[in-house]
Formats: structure tokens, sequence, C-alpha cells
């Protein structure tokens, strides 16, 4: 099949290409750096001539709450019509466990409205809700981070490695549309604070992670079940203790 990902150039893209070609499929990257924009539209007719499946793992490059929002707004309806008029046969799109479940969080409200516009796009698709990657764990930190403290909360993350992911996303490419979601998540639920005291014990980085219940993620309050499969769910073969050490070896 032909298969455009959106977003082609990025971490979770670049990994999907190789797999899909692995698997004989004929992949086009489309992102602004190979002249394709989907939030202004250009070059998306051409990028998507001929395509069987879309994939859309985009992402805004602004995080501010009123730009995310008008990124995936403006992106997915382009990218809807444009796969509309192509005559796609599967829109699979990239989304995050927990997103409906934590309103507070401006970021995530974007990515409800993202999959609110896809469900009601007219075009069969399947939402694949992924959690937090573990490549993302040591920016957490940072960004909760005043000196050499680093405040948490205790609500649990589950998180995944970014090849699982696009392992994931391969198989979905693979089969007929879920006109729904599909949850994927790494091996093991962890505690914010310790998943993260972990990471950085690992990494002999000096900060103390202090447990705060007041603390957010990213300005979302963490309930016990905010962020983590609710139900049956894909999971990553890939533990953090294998993706810290070789981490640790290609360094």
């Amino acid at each position: 099949m032909k298969v455009v990902i959106v977003g082609g150039s990025g971490l979770i893209g670049k990994k999907l290409s190789t797999l899909l070609r692995q698997s004989g499929h004929e992949v086009t990257s489309a992102s602004p750096s190979s002249g394709v924009n989907t939030v202004t539209g250009e070059g998306l007719a051409q990028a998507l001539a001929g395509a069987q499946v879309v994939v859309d793992v985009s992402n805004s490059p602004s995080f501010a709450d009123d730009q995310v929002m008008q990124f995936f707004q403006d992106s997915t309806r382009n990218l809807l019509a444009a796969s509309t008029n192509a005559g796609v046969g599967h829109f699979v799109a990239l989304s995050v466990v927990g997103a409906d479940r934590a309103p507070a969080s401006g970021y995530l409200r974007a990515k409800v409205a993202q999959e609110s516009l896809i469900e009601g796009g007219g075009v069969p698709y399947t939402i694949v809700r992924a959690t937090q990657f573990f490549e993302f764990l040591m920016p957490i930190a940072q960004a909760n981070t005043s000196g050499q403290t680093v405040r948490l909360p205790t609500g649990p993350l589950q998180p995944i490695a970014s090849s699982d992911v696009a392992a994931a996303l391969s198989e979905v490419v693979g089969h007929e549309p879920l006109n729904g979601i599909r949850d994927i998540a790494g091996p093991q639920a962890v505690p914010l604070d310790d998943l993260i005291r972990h990471v950085l014990r690992t990494a002999k980085d000096a900060r103390e992670v202090v447990t705060d219940h007041d603390a957010t993620y990213f300005g979302a309050p963490l309930t016990d079940s905010s962020l983590i499969p609710a139900g049956k769910h894909w999971t990553g073969r890939t533990s953090l203790d294998h993706w810290l050490a070789a981490e640790a070896d290609a360094r």
C-alpha cells in the first residue's frame, strides 16, 4: 500500500517509516521540511495522491493552549478533507491515553478536539492512544525542577518505548479500520514521583525528587487513573530498565 506519514520526520514517524518499508509498503513522509504544511494545506493534495492509508503522528510546534488547539483543529480538518478527496481508506492518528480524563491540560483538550474531528470526519479511522514515551521522562523531570529539587505527584504513568509505539502503529496500518480507539502502554505502571526518581538515579543525576501531592503534570492534576489505560490495551515489550540500559550503552 501507499502510506503517507504526516510528521514523518519526527521521533515516531522515522521509526514507523522504517518498519512499513521493511513490510513492503510505499511510504511518503509528509512534513514542512518536505513541502507539506497541514495547517495551510500546502502540498497535501500532491502528497496524498494515490494513498490508501494516512498516519498522523504530527505535533504542534507550540504547546501554548490556544496555539496547540488551533494547530490540531486546522491540521486535522485539512488532512481529513484531503483524505476524502484522495479516497483514503484508513486514517490513523496518534493520540494520548487519558486525554479525555485530564481537561485541565490545554494540550490534552486539543487532542480530544482532534479525536472528535476524526470521529466525525467521514474517513474510516483508527485512533491509537499511547501513554507517555520513555524518551520524555527526563524532560518531565526538567519541567518540574527548581534548583536541585524535582516536585512531582504520585499519580501513575505507564510509559512506553517509542519503538513499541511505532510497532503498534505498524500493526494498525496492516489491519482494517477500527472506527474506534486502541490504547497502547508500556509494561508497568509506576507512581510518577517514583518513576522519575528511578530515572534520575539510573542516570546518576543528583537532583532530589520530592513527593508533592499539589504538583501537576504539565498543568493537570493527576489521579490514580488519569494517564494509564482504563481497560484492555496493547502492551509494549520494552521495559524501562532495558531502555535505560540501551540508552546508557549508546552514550
